[in-house]
């Protein structure tokens, strides 16, 4: 399977985790980014020890060599998570992923990888598309608020929260796609990269349980949070797409996997019936012939 499939795969997936995990956020649980960590690295978990138990080769050392990547991509999703509560998902989710173009610029000035004009045009068409996605979103709130005689929330637009938690998710998550990458061509295989991660996240997991059920004292009730489960079944799944991808062609998987916040508006049209404006069709358009162009390199 090659990397194009396996970053279509990748982005089906975690526009899914994307989608299920709005509908499992709450405003008003500020222990919500914690429970779907618990989630999220339980999940993963599970699958690290079936791959071990079916046969994949592991040694606990592939932890600590995956670790720098690991420990990135961890912070950046509890960040992103944590920032749900402080701006809207639709605003925050273009401008977090927009790290996909931040590892491609690392690759490209770090790790001298290449992209051709073609792949190079694929790539900007989907980066102009997460972009605009973002602006057209804000321009769409505003405008629901202003029609309605709201006044802004303060929570959202005075906040330094709400604009720092996205900015460093983008920032982290990019760097690191930057260390997947150089840790993949040089230090560890995609299977044993994949298997350290969901290990670490369960570590993360059970940290999380134990801040939030025993020292918090919260209680949680699992038909409560069937959103948050589903969102951990679609990120494990998107994740061991999205490593062997990475592996394979970082400079122009990594932004086009970004695009999966794109698919998450889709699938907002699609199940909870949100409409969607001519301007957002136009920019899904622009993004979907940017992956056709990668598609056909």
């Amino acid at each position: 399977m090659n990397w194009f499939v396996l970053a279509l795969i990748a982005i089906l997936f975690w526009s899914g985790s994307d989608l299920f995990s709005k509908m499992g956020s709450k405003s008003d649980d500020i222990y919500s980014h914690w429970k779907m960590v618990m989630a999220v690295g339980t999940v993963m978990g599970i699958h690290a020890i079936y791959l071990i138990a079916a046969g994949t080769p592991f040694s606990f050392v592939d932890i600590i060599t995956y670790l720098p990547a690991s420990f990135l991509y961890i912070l950046a999703m509890i960040l992103g998570y944590a920032g749900l509560r402080y701006i809207e998902l639709s605003i925050s989710s273009p401008v977090c992923n927009s790290s996909g173009a931040v590892a491609a610029l690392l690759c490209f000035f770090i790790l001298g990888d290449t992209m051709g004009a073609m792949q190079f045009f694929g790539v900007a068409l989907v980066c102009i598309g997460v972009f605009a996605l973002s602006v057209i979103e804000k321009k769409k709130d505003d405008t629901i608020r202003l029609q309605s005689g709201l006044a802004a929330d303060k929570k959202y637009t005075r906040s330094v929260l709400a604009i720092v938690f996205p900015l460093l998710y983008c920032l982290i998550d990019g760097l690191g796609t930057f260390a997947d990458a150089l840790l993949l061509d040089r230090a560890i295989a995609e299977a044993q990269a994949n298997i350290a991660y969901e290990l670490t996240f369960l570590f993360m997991a059970v940290c999380a349980f134990i801040y939030v059920v025993i020292i918090k004292k919260q209680k949680i009730t699992l038909s409560k949070e069937k959103p948050k489960m589903v969102a951990a079944l679609c990120e494990t799944a998107g994740q061991f797409a999205y490593v062997f991808a990475i592996g394979a062609n970082a400079i122009v998987a990594a932004p086009m996997i970004s695009s999966y916040c794109i698919a998450s508006l889709l699938w907002s049209r699609l199940l909870l019936k949100e409409k969607l404006s001519k301007a957002q069709y136009l920019v899904i358009a622009i993004a979907a012939v940017g992956i056709v162009i990668l598609g056909q390199e």
